[in-house]
Parts: structure tokens; sequence; C-alpha cells
């Protein structure tokens, strides 16, 4: 279903070429005064210049042409050149209810199948999910549910830490506390054990312990990095270990982002590269792309474009060692084995932007993906506590992501059973509910680049720019639809009718840009967009609330148009959030 803003655009550009100017002009876009109209077209002012001709004259003769026109109640030109436009209230309610009738309300897909790989979440295996994992899971769940939405296929992928010191660290740690274990026994020669010799929380407290100690102690330091080069090149007795280390955790990981209603279609690690990266090595000598430089190899990845000096990509440290961009383009080549994207996008830290930028090239540079494939980093900014430095516990420590939520809901929780007369275990259920969307809401509603005050009274509050102000607007109209239906009314038949007040006519305007803000939401990977246009939705609803007696309504019709309205916006509400990652209770 074309855009509301596309088929103005098509009948102003028929205006413009009917009075004798370029189609080019005829652009509209919505008002930035709309005190003044609802949509503008500023073309004159361009016109103008080509014509040699005041603009008012162009803009008076396009409105001329547009007097008398269905689509529209409302055509002035103003001085100096502007048209101003407002909308039929007929044209608009019969867009309405062509977009109700209409498949997913009227939202195309421009995706046509094509696979996109989203790279999001990052967790290091064997340390438990903390405050800094957030943003990536959350943004990236958002992009790869708004991606499916659009039409693509879109494959979520964890990417694990799972290759690098921190095993070598373990291996040893568990050797100096456990050395008759057999995997330290070189003489040994049978199966190894299917049971893990620790819990995750055992081995959560095995690497901050491991870790210290190896900035204490030079030769357990030298002893890790020999363990983590045994388990690289395939030592069996490590590999055992690294499997349960992999298994325990996996299953404690999914656990916590199934808490944050965050789901990966691979469980890949960069253990999953390390077979691609002697080869791809290879090929980049091969293509004369890769030399050394002080022991190291390195490919140029600097164009002449480039405003600032960029560093060659390192891929091969002078003692032989890969890094996190070999890795990486080692997962590039097996995600191009294996399904051949047509857009990657990685959502991580902001502050690895030049890794992203040497990787992208190095991958485009080499012939490893397509030129013509999208690759995509959305740099996101740190989650910072209320005196403006990265979010930690009260004693300071990093916060573990399940005591984040736990926090949030209980906060949530009190605030229900404060206000509300409701039965605990119901009120911990919404809570749950509500401390997700306050949690999600408050992170997405930021524009991904930008840092922001991680403030939990502003985030669970259900008034204002919250997650829990949209999910109350969401109950609000579930309990008028609930009373109509009680009531008795019909079901069928109803239909949106033309506005009959300012209110009602400005929720209409802000339900005909769901399929606008959808597609472009996605299309500049910004979950922000959705939260602005849910918001700006929400506070059109609650005023035609105010100003409507709906279900005091006398005349049948038009309180039946009143509900179909309703049932669009709650809706297209309910299709946003869930792009965002998060549901609406039934009553809060």
């Amino acid at each position: 279903m074309e855009k509301l803003l596309d088929l103005i655009s098509v009948e102003v550009t028929k205006a413009f070429v009917t009075a004798g100017y370029d189609e080019k002009y005829g652009k509209v876009t919505l008002s930035n005064r709309p005190d003044l109209c609802e949509f503008q077209c500023n073309g004159a002012m361009t016109a103008a210049k080509d014509y040699k001709k005041a603009p008012f004259m162009i803009a008076d003769a396009v409105a001329e042409v547009l007097t008398g026109n269905e689509m529209f109640s409302s055509v002035e030109s103003v001085k100096p050149g502007f048209l101003n436009l407002k909308l039929s209230e007929k044209y608009l309610s019969e867009y309405l209810n062509a977009m109700q009738a209409a498949d997913r309300l009227g939202v195309e897909q421009p995706g046509h199948g094509e696979t996109v790989i989203v790279d999001y979440g990052g967790a290091n295996v064997a340390k438990p999910l903390h405050v800094g994992h957030l943003r990536s899971a959350i943004i990236g769940e958002s992009i790869r549910r708004m991606g499916q939405f659009m039409g693509y296929r879109t494959i979520g992928d964890v990417h694990l830490g799972d290759w690098g010191l921190q095993m070598g660290l373990i291996i040893e740690e568990l050797r100096e506390r456990q050395p008759d274990l057999v995997y330290f026994d070189e003489s040994y020669s049978g199966a190894y054990p299917e049971e893990a010799p620790f819990t995750i929380g055992e081995l959560e407290e095995i690497y901050p312990a491991a870790s210290k100690k190896s900035k204490e102690d030079e030769a357990f330091s030298e002893r890790a990095h020999q363990a983590t080069l045994k388990l690289q090149q395939g030592y069996a007795p490590y590999r055992a270990i690294w499997e349960h280390i992999m298994r325990a955790s996996k299953a404690d990981l999914k656990k916590n982002y199934d808490n944050l209603d965050v789901h990966f279609d691979l469980w890949k690690g960069e253990s999953d590269a390390d077979p691609y990266i002697p080869g791809l090595i290879q090929n980049l000598m091969d293509q004369g792309l890769a030399y050394e430089s002080q022991g190291a190899l390195v490919v140029d990845i600097a164009e002449e474009t480039d405003s600032k000096e960029l560093p060659p990509c390192i891929v091969r440290k002078s003692d032989g060692a890969a890094l996190y961009a070999t890795s990486d383009l080692g997962t590039i080549l097996e995600r191009e084995r294996d399904f051949s994207p047509a857009e990657y996008v990685y959502v991580a830290d902001k502050r690895q932007q030049l890794h992203f930028t040497q990787v992208f090239r190095v991958a485009k540079k080499a012939g490893f993906v397509k030129p013509e494939t999208k690759m995509i980093n959305v740099g996101f900014g740190t989650m910072n506590g209320k005196d403006g430095k990265p979010f930690k516990t009260r004693d300071g420590g990093v916060m573990r992501l399940e005591t984040l939520i736990a926090d949030i809901n209980e906060a949530v929780f009190a605030r229900i059973m404060a206000n509300r007369e409701i039965g605990e275990e119901e009120a911990r259920e919404i809570a749950k509910v509500v401390g997700l969307a306050a949690l999600k809401y408050g992170d997405l509603s930021n524009q991904a680049s930008k840092d922001y005050i991680f403030d939990i009274d502003r985030f669970i509050s259900f008034e204002g720019n919250t997650g829990p102000y949209i999910l109350y607007t969401i109950v609000r109209i579930k309990s008028i639809l609930k009373k109509y239906a009680e009531a008795g009314k019909p079901a069928e038949g109803r239909k949106i009718l033309p506005a009959g007040g300012a209110e009602e006519k400005d929720l209409m305007l802000e339900t005909a840009k769901f399929n606008s803000v959808a597609e472009t939401a996605f299309s500049e990977t910004a979950p922000h967009r959705i939260c602005a246009y849910i918001y700006d939705l929400a506070n059109a609803l609650n005023r035609f609330y105010h100003a409507t007696k709906i279900m005091a309504e006398e005349d049948e019709q038009v309180q039946a148009g009143y509900i179909r309205l309703l049932e669009l916006t709650k809706e297209i509400l309910e299709t946003e959030i869930a792009l965002l990652g998060f549901s609406a209770p039934d009553r809060m």
C-alpha cells in the first residue's frame, strides 16, 4: 500500500506539471507549522530560481490547479511561496479503512526474502551478562525483528567470545584447584567425563580469580597463554574442558537472554571462525594485499576520500597470533559460505568503529563479499548512571544484568501495589511485562549512538515518554473495547468515518504514518524512530480520549467509527512494541 505522503506528492506533482512547471518540484513533507497546516510543499521556492519568477506566482498557479481536488479540504498559497495543505477528512478516513483492511496494515515488504545477518549480543563465555551487554542485545533484537517485519530473512547471531585468553586462564586456574582431574594427567587415554568439573556459579568465580592472578603472577600468565595456544591447536584434554565451559555458559546465557526476550538464530563464536583463518591469511598474501610491518602482517585500508588517516588492519601479530579482526574476517567467510547475505549489521560499542571500518574494507578489498553487499556498524553509546559515569552498582562494581532486571521489576511491582487494588501474584506477572517495557523503551528511545542516563524512577513512570506510558495507553484502549463488546454492540460492519473534530483528525493523521515509519526505522537501523512515533501516537490517542465521550456517544454509527479507529490504533501500537521487543498486559 502506498504511503500517504507519496500519494499526496503525486497529486501535487501533477498540479505542478499542469501549471507548466517541472515535476521535480512536487515533493510534499509534513508541515513544520502544524498550527497552520498538515502538509507543505516548498517546491515553488526552488522553481522560482529556475523559472525566474516570484515564488508566490508559481505557488498561486499550483494552488489554483489543486483547488477542488477531493484529496484536500484546504489548499493555500502563502507568501513568499509556500503551499499549505490540509487533507480531506473523507479522503483520510478512506485511506485508514483501506489500511485496516490491507495485509499487515498496508506495510509493504521491500526485503523480498533477502538475507540480513544481524550480529549482536557479543557475550563472553564463562562470564555473567552485565549491564554492558544490555544495549547490544536489545538494539540488535529490535533490528532483527524490524528486518523480519519488512520481509527480510534476518538471521541473528550472538557471536560469542569463546576462543581467547580467558579459556587458558580458566584451564590453568582449574589445574591449580583440582590438579588430580584427568584432563591434567598426560598419561590418561580414556574418554573424558560428560559431567563438568564445575558449576556455572563456580565457573563465574574461577575466571575473575584467574584474571586477577595473571596480573600478579607472570609465570601463571605465561602458562595461561600456553594453555590457550594448546587449546587452539586442538589439544584433546583442553578441548574437553572447553566443551564443558561452552555447554554451561550457553545454558546460562540463553536463560538470561530469554529474560530479556532476546533470541538468536545462531550461537556461533570466535572458535567457529578459526578453521578459516589460515586460508584467509594466505589469500590476502597471494593477492598482494597483506604485507609485513614491524613483524606483523597488515592490510592497508586507507582510501583517498578519507577525512583522516586510518591505520592498516593487523591480521596477524608478530608472534603469529590472530586478532579480533582476523576472527571477524573468518566469520564473514563462514557466513558467505552458509548464507551469502545481502547485508551485514553489526551492533557494537561505538568505540569499535575503527575496527569495523578496517574489517569491512578488508572484506571488500579482498573480495570476501560482493561489492554491492551492505555492511553496517550500528555503534552505540554508553548507559550511564545519574552521575554521568558508566552505570555501576552502589559499591562501584559492574552490575549483573539479571540484578538490573530484578531491580526494575521490583520497583514496578511496588508502584503497582501502591496505586492499584490487585493481587500480589498478578501484580508480579504484570511487573515483569511492564518492567521489560520500561527497560527496553528507556534504552531504545534514545538514538543508539548517544550516551544516556539510566534512571529507574523515570523509566518506570506511567507518565511521559516511557514504556509504561505506552503500555498504559494500550491498556486504556483494551478497556474501552471490552466495555463496548460487553454492551452487546455489533462487531461487524464498522468503519472509520470522516473526523468530526480536531483531536480525532490528529489521531487519524498519526495512524496514517505507520507504514512510512516502519520502513524508515529499518532502513536507518533506528529503533528510536519507532519509539518517537508511538509516543506521538499515544499522545494523540489520549487527547482524543479526553476530548470525546466515546462510550456515551448516542449515534451508534459514529460510536462504531470511534471504536474502529481505536482498534486500528491498538493494532499499530501492539505491532510496533513487538518490533521493539516487548508486549502489553491486559490491565495495569
